[in-house]
């Protein structure tokens, strides 16, 4: 099994500027130890997903040596003006499986200003542009999905829906999805408003089991739930003959895991 979506930090440190003391139950140090204590023993290799907008959080995760990690996914500024030198330089890392650019917070049309020089380095390399957004930017991402058919896409915790507007987010993710270099994880859903049976018949629907990746999103998960609750919640959600992509093969292939889990060759590693 890959989780594909684990996070550690150390408060103060490494860019850490979030969690903050306004949430107590994640407002501590969190690393691999941790995470072993509460992970299900058949995980063989964990994505770690940059929690910080700041280049020094990236360079901690790519500095780690856990036998755990299977990759990294980093942050980067891509509308930034030296995004394309930035991209080329962490491209060169082997550990590095994609980059995630912070952009729940940001206007809808955030995509819209992406370098295409970066994005095109990022597919190049056959790393991920890892998408951490709300409903309102699927738009934008559908649109930089029909720039760069050749850049894997995937879509952070199903684009983070919420009962209320629940019919625009279906409508959203239906039209996104017709892309086939766009993938979504199952992640962060136990900390969404929108109930999640429902949430995932739309994703199972759209997006199918070959284009669909569980995560755990540790620890912020355990604001709502426990490991071991999201974990069999999606056991059951997932037909049994599924299992083995969803939970494993789909992120190994994506994110070019070999198939111990360790990232595997090609450009860029």
């Amino acid at each position: 099994m890959i989780d594909a979506h684990v996070h550690v930090w150390q408060i103060g440190r490494n860019g850490c500027a979030w969690p903050d003391a306004d949430l107590p139950t994640l407002y501590r140090d969190f690393d691999l130890t941790d995470y072993r204590e509460t992970a299900d023993s058949a995980i063989d290799g964990v994505l770690l997903v940059q929690s910080q907008p700041d280049a020094a959080d990236t360079d901690w995760l790519l500095g780690l040596t856990d036998p755990l990690i299977a990759g990294v996914i980093g942050w980067a500024d891509l509308a930034a003006p030296d995004a394309p030198e930035h991209v080329a330089v962490l491209a060169a890392h082997a550990r590095l499986r994609g980059l995630r650019p912070m952009v729940q917070d940001q206007a809808d049309d955030w995509y819209d200003r992406a370098d295409d020089t970066a994005l095109a380095i990022l597919a190049e390399h056959g790393l991920v542009l890892e998408a951490l957004i709300q409903p309102r930017h699927l738009a934008s991402l559908a649109w930089l999905a029909q720039r760069h058919p050749a850049l894997t896409i995937v879509i952070d915790h199903a684009a983070k829906p919420q009962a209320d507007g629940f019919d625009s987010w279906i409508h959203a993710i239906e039209s996104i999805a017709r892309y086939p270099n766009v993938h979504a994880k199952l992640s962060g859903l136990m900390t969404e408003t929108a109930p999640l049976d429902a949430v995932f018949d739309v994703v199972w629907r759209t997006f199918g089991p070959e284009r669909l990746i569980w995560g755990s999103d540790w620890p912020v998960l355990t604001l709502a739930a426990s490991y071991d609750d999201w974990l069999e919640r999606a056991r059951m959600l997932v037909p049994v003959e599924d299992h083995a992509g969803v939970f494993g093969a789909n992120a190994r292939r994506v994110y070019r895991l070999a198939q111990n889990g360790r990232p595997d060759g090609g450009k860029g590693s």
